[in-house]
């Protein structure tokens, strides 16, 4: 069994209320804003204790529309040193949010992009 579970999605998309209401009819998923007024960040917990968590970000300007998977790593600095290594690229280097959550996207050889992630500290 891997020890870098897949913990989280994200699609980005120009057109956020129409992604929403997609997957709300397809798959009965229920989101809930949590970015900010000019940066949307829907969040669905999407299969409940089954599945994974994941959300809708509003893309804007020349960002393309996307879909993504992060895996939790230990350490995000070291993912990105290791995919690098591998033959991967690093495509959005390290960021910290204010909550302490650490991330990067990647790409892997053949361009496809995945996300890894550090959760906050508990506390």
């Amino acid at each position: 069994m891997s020890s870098t579970p897949i913990t989280w999605f994200e699609i980005g998309s120009d057109r956020p209320d129409e992604v929403e209401r997609f997957y709300a009819d397809l798959f009965g998923w229920s989101f809930e804003e949590q970015g900010a007024p000019d940066r949307s960040y829907r969040v669905t917990t999407a299969g409940g204790e089954q599945g994974i968590g994941g959300a809708v970000r509003a893309t804007g300007g020349d960002s393309p529309n996307y879909a993504i998977f992060y895996a939790e790593v230990a350490d995000v600095a070291e993912t990105c040193r290791q995919v690098e290594a591998a033959g991967g690229k690093v495509l959005v280097p390290l960021r910290t949010a204010p909550s302490g959550l650490s991330f990067a996207h990647l790409l892997d050889p053949s361009g496809n992009r995945l996300g890894v992630f550090t959760p906050p500290p508990a506390g």
